[in-house]
């Protein structure tokens, strides 16, 4: 896999209040866990932490969880999920979680140092690292938000990335910060390859490479001004809206998947999958956790396709089908503990989910059938046990098809 240029990046995202519902908490956890565990499986150990520092895979990853897609609130939920499903088998997997929200974030150090005295690891040195990845986002990159959220993520070898999130009260955005101790040299000298943002003006940047006088200046108390510099930069910045878009989503990627779930003969895939029952929503499902393991970076340039896989607890674009939900969790699961023991056919087939649907983009035209699609989603809701953090939408008004779903072929 291709990775994406290294350093720290950041992604900018609406401030979102709620919670999450335990009937969901559980599902993030248990799917979360299959889908790391498939990473690891297929790429090792590295892999799975470059990959968390890059803030699109972080994204879509959030997405296919069932949090909402844009908002800020994916960051704590996914790092809780995250805590949630690797630490309790850390010893197997050579992973750990570490820190979190608030209280959470502090406890980080204290953790770090339980870490290094069962591994062997330095944790002086882990700790300094997430002391000072902390400060160079906080202090030494003052762009108005400050950091309130903290996790760091480490193999038993010693490589790591952290994840924090810092707020603006002045703009109502929250932004996301990335790092992977592979992609720099040093926190001091331009440890940011590039920062993904929109230029939004002069900020100061302590750690740039042009500001080596400004930080000697500073430590002689010689009394100059840092240099007035900024990078130009790119945004991951999501919109405030709630309601995800057509705009907001790359369609010939999501209409190869669906026409993949929906056009083909339905045996063909239950043969593929070895799974008997398994019907067009729940491909469409496992076809998008499918390329969040297996997809390469430039997968993830539009993260809010990956909601439809499971759709979001606020309902946008459509309601949590906790039932495809289950079915996807028991597929990936099934698959990953077959892969352990050496019997790699369900993995297999999951991942041809991916290659076929980047096969059918060549040449592929999609509809304008958005808006119908989200529309359907709602109206079947309730055959999928469709359920948001307000209320189960719907009566069941009629019994969920063997198998599981309807032909929607809306591309």
């Amino acid at each position: 896999m291709n990775a994406p240029a290294p350093g720290r990046h950041h992604a900018d995202l609406p401030l979102h209040y709620g919670r999450v519902p335990p009937w969901l908490a559980n599902r993030m956890a248990t799917l979360g866990r299959a889908i790391v565990e498939a990473i690891v499986l297929e790429y090792g150990k590295g892999e799975l932490l470059q990959r968390l520092s890059d803030p699109l895979w972080f994204q879509s990853f959030g997405a296919v969880l069932g949090m909402d897609w844009h908002s800020s609130g994916i960051t704590t939920s996914v790092v809780g999920a995250l805590k949630r499903a690797i630490n309790p088998i850390s010893k197997e997997l050579g992973l750990h979680v570490c820190g979190g929200r608030g209280r959470h974030s502090r406890n980080t150090p204290r953790e770090l140092l339980q870490i290094a005295d069962r591994t062997g690891l330095d944790g002086d040195h882990l700790v300094l690292c997430s002391r000072l990845s902390a400060k160079v986002d906080n202090t030494a990159i003052q762009d108005g938000f400050s950091i309130y959220l903290h996790a760091f993520v480490l193999s038993d070898e010693g490589e790591w990335t952290v994840i924090q999130q810092g707020m603006n009260d002045a703009t109502g955005l929250a932004r996301r910060y990335h790092w992977h101790s592979k992609a720099f040299s040093s926190f001091l000298e331009d440890p940011h390859t590039y920062i993904l943002g929109m230029n939004q003006g002069l900020i100061l940047n302590l750690t740039d490479q042009q500001a080596g006088q400004t930080r000697q200046g500073i430590l002689d108390l010689a009394g100059h001004h840092p240099v007035k510099m900024i990078q130009e930069i790119r945004q991951i910045q999501m919109p405030r809206r709630h309601d995800v878009l057509a705009e907001d989503i790359d369609l010939k990627r999501l209409g190869s998947i669906l026409a993949m779930a929906y056009e083909q003969d339905l045996q063909d895939f239950e043969s593929l999958l070895l799974l008997p029952g398994c019907g067009p929503r729940t491909l469409q499902s496992l076809t998008l956790v499918s390329e969040v393991i297996y997809g390469t970076p430039s997968r993830f340039t539009d993260p809010a396709r990956y909601s439809f896989a499971h759709g979001g607890k606020d309902g946008k674009p459509f309601p949590v089908p906790t039932k495809v939900y289950d079915r996807t969790i028991n597929t990936l699961r099934t698959a990953v503990d077959k892969a352990k023991i050496g019997h790699t056919d369900k993995q297999k087939a999951i991942r041809s989910l991916h290659d076929t649907a980047r096969r059918l983009e060549e040449g592929f035209t999609p509809n304008d059938c958005f808006d119908q699609l989200i529309e359907r989603e709602w109206k079947e809701s309730h055959l999928f046990g469709g359920k948001t953090v307000m209320t189960d939408p719907g009566p069941r008004r009629r019994k969920r098809a063997k198998g599981d779903e309807r032909q929607l072929r809306l591309f």
